[in-house]
């Protein structure tokens, strides 16, 4: 299985690369993900309940961070094993791209393989359900990213955005009240 994509982040580079390695914030993201414990230089078990199709189990894994390079990214291998349910190994290499002051693109490529009754439900359903993973986890992180540093107040944003057009006379004629909502509506 091979899936890949990137995702718009709204902090710097150095706050996405922090986040990335804050395993609080990371087992918070991770759909099902019940821990992750250190377990040595650069590597952590991982403990997670999974649902694929029908098949349900815990998994027990391991991470290993390699080829750190801080803030720019690092390769990510990972193995894990939920018993009779099947197995999983695989790899990601993560970069993260400083696109603007508090704008940072982080780009992923992952290849994972499954065995026992994971592989035997099809392809399909699993490359579904890791997309699926993908999408919550990223919809998680990115909130507790705004969370954790919060967009610049309105107030500041207000400077730069251009005053709304004067709203017409009261008088005005039902043609130019309604080109005025129109503008209004339109923002």
């Amino acid at each position: 299985m091979n899936l890949t994509g990137q995702q718009l982040l709204p902090v710097t580079q150095a706050q996405a690369w922090a986040a990335l390695n804050d395993t609080a914030m990371l087992q918070a993201a991770v759909p099902g993900c019940e821990a992750i414990t250190p377990a040595g230089e650069n590597a952590f078990d991982v403990l997670m309940a999974v649902s694929i199709g029908p098949v349900k189990a815990k998994f027990k894994g391991k991470l290993l961070l390699a080829d750190l390079d801080p803030p720019q990214g690092y390769r990510l291998s990972f193995e894990g094993s939920g018993g009779a349910a099947g197995h999983g190994k695989g790899q990601a290499q993560v970069t993260l791209l400083a696109l603007g002051p508090q704008e940072t693109e982080l780009r992923y490529e992952v290849t994972a393989s499954v065995g026992g009754k994971l592989a035997q439900i099809g392809s399909r359903l699993v490359d579904a359900a890791a997309q699926k993973l993908a999408e919550d986890f990223f919809a998680r992180f990115r909130a507790a990213l705004i969370e954790r540093h919060p967009p610049a107040p309105a107030a500041a944003l207000a400077s730069t955005v251009p005053p709304a057009p004067a709203e017409p006379p009261p008088r005005a004629g039902l043609l130019a009240r309604l080109l005025a909502w129109l503008r209004r509506r339109a923002g």
